[in-house]
């Protein structure tokens, strides 16, 4: 680890201070116990009303084994530059703004400077928008870090090769070890299960300085897995997830963490559940999630997600499309496949069995699906319930599971259907691209369509169409 050389100014670096604390999951108290300073002393650093010394700054890179030599230097330039250019903006035209003391502000105030690149970042982002028009949040992959990830990740079919191998040779280790939690062990690495009080809302956190993985003591077995599982990909396969997002140059870093955030759920499913062994294990049960969550020690939900990416090339499984709502409808994640369509912006089909899994939790809804051009699928709904902190409140999502109707004979879920023969439900990607006339549920007319005055009738349909 390179040590780094004393600075030759005083070094202001408050809220950088501040979030490596809070991403180590440490207290003040907790920190300056570490550092062997008082907490009153770590305080006054994280709101720079004192400078971080050279002696501290070599404490904090032994404690926490990090390599620190040019960290406040780039993070110092990095702010001055972006703050430059945020200046030159035309709204700044007429104000006196000498580069020294842009230079000066990002140094001995990084925390001001922050807020105001991102002040400015929002205010050219809404001025971008209404200058094209729109309403609605832009989808440059600048404005739309979330669609910039899933297309990257889509475009690769949610497939690496390498992390797959990496992820299988470690999984191998883990189970001639007797378990993740003894292979972390032999690698000087403890788990252990610690009170809400000492995790401060987080369900696992790695404490580097005592080399020891922190988990709450209230999670179940499947979920303490799934959380030793992301531990290890976070730090045996960075290499390969690093390597992964080099590759690629995104339009902003929200996306690359999103990327890299995916790459490790992706990375914790294949050591949990290695490749051939699940995709034989899923072919023998009906690809049934359930089935499988229970054989591989997982939750429903990871199962799910591992039967959505068994796309290697040559021993793919079933092709299937992943979609997981909030209870208000939001999507919170998407991985395309199988074909279906899925609108950018808007809600989807109420007629879709996935809205109504939340007045059925726990309840496994299969339905047919045809869309308005006559494409027909099979989809598997139900709700989760996922871990949340103490004192949160629970989070239950739904998630489906869809796949092309001439897949669903391979599945548990529809073995003895008749994909042809079966009574589908006509859906919609989404109102405002759906056609379909005698719609009850319809929440607004379709694009380019004249709807028909209801002075003297009024339909059981919301909207009458006029025929041109």
């Amino acid at each position: 680890m390179a040590r780094p050389s004393a600075p030759s100014r005083p070094l202001y670096l408050g809220p950088r201070i501040k979030r490596l604390r809070r991403e180590l999951g440490l207290t003040q108290q907790a920190m300056a116990e570490d550092l062997a300073v008082s907490p009153s002393y770590i305080a006054l650093i994280e709101r720079n009303q004192r400078p971080l010394t050279a002696d501290l700054l070599l404490r904090l890179a032994a404690t926490y084994r990090l390599d620190m030599a040019d960290l406040a230097a780039q993070d110092r330039d990095d702010h001055a530059r972006r703050l430059a250019e945020a200046l030159r903006d035309p709204l700044f035209a007429e104000i006196d703004l000498p580069a020294l003391e842009v230079a000066d502000l990002a140094t001995s105030f990084p925390g001001m400077t922050e807020a105001l690149l991102r002040l400015h970042g929002a205010y050219a982002r809404a001025n971008q928008a209404l200058a094209e028009g729109r309403e609605a949040q832009a989808a440059t992959p600048a404005t739309d870090p979330a669609g910039e990830a899933r297309r990257f990740l889509a475009a690769r079919q949610h497939w690496f090769a390498a992390l797959e191998t990496r992820a299988e040779a470690l999984s191998t280790e883990i189970d001639s070890a007797g378990g993740s939690a003894e292979w972390l062990r032999r690698n000087g690495l403890r788990v252990r299960a610690m009170p809400a009080s000492v995790m401060m809302g987080a369900l696992a956190r790695y404490d580097r300085h005592n080399e020891q993985l922190l988990l709450d003591e209230c999670l179940g077995p499947q979920r303490r897995a799934w959380q030793i599982g992301l531990h290890i990909a976070y730090t045996s396969l960075r290499p390969d997830i690093a390597a992964i997002v080099r590759g690629e140059s995104f339009a902003s870093a929200t996306a690359a963490q999103l990327v890299r955030r995916a790459l490790a759920e992706l990375g914790a499913a294949a050591l949990l559940m290695p490749y051939d062994r699940f995709a034989r294990a899923a072919q023998a049960l009906g690809h049934d999630p359930q089935a499988l969550a229970d054989l591989f020690g997982v939750e429903w939900q990871h199962a799910a997600l591992r039967l959505a990416t068994l796309n290697k090339p040559g021993h793919e499984g079933v092709p299937f499309f992943l979609v997981e709502l909030d209870g208000a409808g939001n999507v919170v994640r998407r991985m395309d496949g199988a074909g279906f369509p899925f609108a950018a912006q808007g809600g989807g089909c109420p007629l879709w069995s996935l809205h109504q899994a939340f007045a059925r939790p726990g309840e496994a809804l299969t339905q047919w699906l045809e869309l308005p051009h006559g494409e027909r699928f099979f989809s598997m709904a139900r709700t989760v319930d996922l871990a949340s902190g103490a004192g949160l409140p629970p989070v239950r999502r739904a998630l489906a599971l869809v796949c092309p109707a001439d897949q669903a004979p391979r599945l548990a879920a529809a073995r003895g259907l008749d994909p042809q023969g079966a009574i589908a439900t006509p859906i919609g990607v989404t109102c405002r691209l759906c056609q379909r006339p005698e719609c009850a549920v319809r929440a607004q007319p379709p694009l380019g369509r004249d709807i028909l005055p209801d002075d003297y009738r009024r339909a059981a349909v919301p909207f009458v169409f006029s025929e041109a």
